[in-house]
This record gives C-alpha cells, sequence and structure tokens, in this order.
C-alpha cells in the first residue's frame, strides 16, 4: 500500500532503494518501480546515502530502526512500532540521540473522515459511552485484483532462525506459554487491533485505565476507561470466513450519536462512511444523515504527512513515543487476562 502511493509523489519522494529476503520479490518490484539498488540484507542498504528508512517488515522492527537512526536515517515505520515497550523505548532512545523524525504507520488517523469525526465529538454537549467492533475477515479476496509479487526463495533455515527469534521476542513481551494468549497478543492485538485503539485513543486521549479484557481464539473484547467516558472495544477473528470486512466506532450522546464505518483498508480510495444522528428532546423527532467526507487514501495522506514531519522538522501526528503506548498497552491486556488485576 505504500511503494504506488510513493511513486505517486514523485515530487517529493524518490525510490532509492529496495530491500527484501526474497530475490524474486525485490527483483519485480525493482523492475516495476524501476529501482536499480536492491538487497536482501538490511544492513548493506543502510550503507546508502538514504534520507529515509520505511521499516515495513513483518517481524520485529527494532533491530532495523535502531541501526537506521544510528546511521542518521530518518524513519517511517509500520505499526506495532516494536514487539514490546521495551523494544519501543530502544527505537526512540536511538531515535532521540540521532536527532532524527520518526513517524509511525497508522494511517487511519489521516483520513478526512477521522479528522472531521474529531471535530464533531467537540460538539457533543456529553460524551456517555464509546464503541468499536471490528470484523477481521479473510485478506485474499482483498488484495487479489492488485499484482502482488511473492517469493519461495528464502532459505528454509532464515524462515526458521526468524521465527525462532520472533517467538522469544514475544516470550520477552508477556512471558506466558499459553499459545491462544500468545497468537493474540502477537497477531490479534499487535497486527490487527492496535490500529482501533490507537483511533480510539487518538479520538478520547490517554486512557485511564483497563477494567476488563477477555481474549481468547475468535475475540477479544476490551473495557477501557478514558478522560471523557468509558469505551468498549471488540475485535472478531473470521479470517476464515466470508468477504465482509467491518469495522465500527461508534460515541453516544444523549443529543447526539455519531458512527465511523470503515471499508477493508485494502480496497484503495474507498470512503469512509461517517453516520450521524441526532433529534429533538421535545418530540419523537430524529434524523439520520450518512456522508462520503473524501475519496483521498489515508496511506497517501499519511506519507505526505511524513514528507512534511521530516522537512519542516515537526512531530508527526503519529510518534514513536504515541506508539510505544499502544504496545504498553496491549500488554498490559495479556497481563490483565492472565492475573485479572485492573491496568
Amino acid at each position: 500500500m505504500h511503494l504506488h502511493y510513493l511513486r505517486e509523489l514523485d515530487d517529493r519522494f524518490e525510490i532509492a532503494a529496495l530491500c527484501d529476503l526474497s530475490r524474486t520479490i525485490v527483483d519485480g518490484l525493482g523492475d516495476t518501480y524501476g529501482v536499480s539498488r536492491r538487497f536482501t540484507d538490511w544492513t548493506a542498504l543502510l550503507d546508502e546515502p538514504l534520507d529515509v528508512v520505511m521499516v515495513l517488515t513483518s517481524g520485529s522492527h527494532e533491530p532495523i530502526a535502531v541501526a537506521a537512526a544510528r546511521a542518521g536515517r530518518h524513519l517511517f515505520i509500520e505499526k506495532p512500532i516494536a514487539l514490546s515497550e521495551a523494544e519501543g523505548q530502544a527505537i526512540i532512545a536511538a531515535g532521540q540521540k540521532a536527532g532524527v523524525r520518526i513517524m509511525v504507520g497508522y494511517m487511519k488517523r489521516y483520513d478526512p473522515a477521522v479528522e472531521r469525526m474529531a471535530h464533531e465529538l467537540q460538539g457533543f454537549t456529553q460524551l456517555r459511552f464509546a464503541s468499536s467492533t471490528t470484523a477481521e475477515y479473510p485478506l485474499k479476496w482483498y488484495v487479489g485484483h492488485y499484482p502482488v509479487i511473492r517469493g519461495t526463495d528464502i532459505e528454509a533455515s532464515l524462515v526458521s532462525r526468524l521465527q525462532a527469534e520472533d517467538e522469544a521476542r514475544v516470550t520477552a513481551a508477556i512471558n506466558v506459554s499459553d499459545q491462544i494468549l500468545r497468537q493474540a497478543y502477537r497477531h490479534a492485538l499487535l497486527d490487527s487491533m492496535i490500529h482501533d485503539i490507537n483511533l480510539m485513543r487518538g479520538l478520547l486521549g490517554e486512557p485511564r485505565g483497563l477494567r476488563f479484557a477477555s481474549v481468547t481464539q475468535s475475540a477479544v473484547s476490551l473495557f477501557v476507561e478514558f478522560p471523557q467516558t468509558a469505551a468498549s472495544m471488540h475485535w472478531v477473528n473470521l479470517q476464515d470466513g466470508v468477504a465482509r470486512y467491518r469495522q465500527e466506532f461508534t460515541f453516544f450522546g444523549p443529543q447526539q450519536r455519531a458512527t465511523l464505518v470503515f471499508p477493508s483498508p485494502f480496497l484503495r480510495s474507498a470512503p469512509i462512511e461517517l453516520v450521524l444522528e441526532g433529534g429533538s428532546l421535545d418530540t419523537s423527532r430524529s434524523w439520520r444523515t450518512v456522508e462520503t467526507i473524501s475519496f483521498e487514501s489515508a496511506f497517501k495522506r499519511e506519507l505526505v504527512e511524513f514528507y512534511e514531519c521530516v522537512t519542516d522538522d515537526r512531530e508527526p501526528r503519529t510518534t514513536a513515543v504515541d506508539a510505544v503506548r499502544d504496545v504498553a498497552l496491549c500488554q498490559v491486556i495479556i497481563k490483565y487476562v492472565t492475573s485479572g488485576q485492573p491496568g
């Protein structure tokens, strides 16, 4: 979701080098995007004279991010920033010491409909409750129409070593052996629901505490106290189901209600619906509107934000510090489930 938008933004970005473990993938993308500098070893990539490194790997981002910061490279890091709070703090420290900018890829925070929701919430006379539900359906139907390049040429020994390293980092983060909790932490929370957590924090502020958490193989449910109100948050695993992705955030007041309805993030330029509801306190009259705010891509808008935060030397909306708080809350969720103690 990044390379084609980088190419569209060629007045701001040049894709100077590519790195992937698979030679098939890096060569295929290099040919597609006209990039001659291609690597399968990220340490060699950092020897290139780059302004920025985008860390988009599926494993821990800490080793690459810390090394890139020390090399003086500004960083765009996909969420989650790290697999633990400790890893995230190491990235922050490296960035601060080197004086580089770090932005984390929470693209939904840059969607015009989300920005509009923040404005709508300011007009609520009272906010009594909030809720979010994400129904995670199969990914393949939402990306199958794109020319995705896949490679099977990574050595099995390397894959095994990286998987073992990933497991060790999860153990260091949550120190549990229960496989359901480990999978939920690594994939349901860090890979998906962390978007929901960050978006709710962006709209409601820093949580005061976690009052309830349930984590199973099929669902995660949370009850979180925020400064203005409480929120229930639910993530449902339907990845073996039909292609019906659904994500909603709703905010309840006595005089108004507002909902964001998200399509799959992999459908380019598919708009978020903003549903606004209200009515009269003296009669039964009520109303409901459904608005399309924009067809702009949130992925593209976050890249513009990244460009501006580097060139203007300012903090982005989604900072490394902000992202580490999300990871820390994910760790607290697992701790709550294992100990029963509120966080």
